[in-house]
């Protein structure tokens, strides 16, 4: 089963729930405020790769199509 985050639109928290794919939009209670006020967040990835001399690099995934960041902190969403 795959891990889905979710954020409450009444507290603000963000918070994620171990989920069959079937339930992944179904509505869910926040784990702080006990809120069903909540919507599926977009998740972030990364992965480690290693480059052809031996080091480490890490790819990380943008939060949106919108730009490259890895944090939605950078640009508001």
């Amino acid at each position: 089963m795959p891990i889905y985050e979710y954020c409450c639109a009444d507290c603000g928290t963000k918070f994620s729930k171990l989920r069959p794919m079937s339930k992944a939009d179904a509505p869910i209670a926040c784990t702080n405020c006990q809120s069903t006020n909540t919507s599926r967040a977009l998740s972030l990835f990364a992965a480690v790769s290693k480059g052809s001399s031996g080091e480490s690099r890490t790819m990380a995934g943008s939060g949106c199509s919108s730009c490259m960041a890895t944090s939605c902190r950078s640009c508001g969403h």
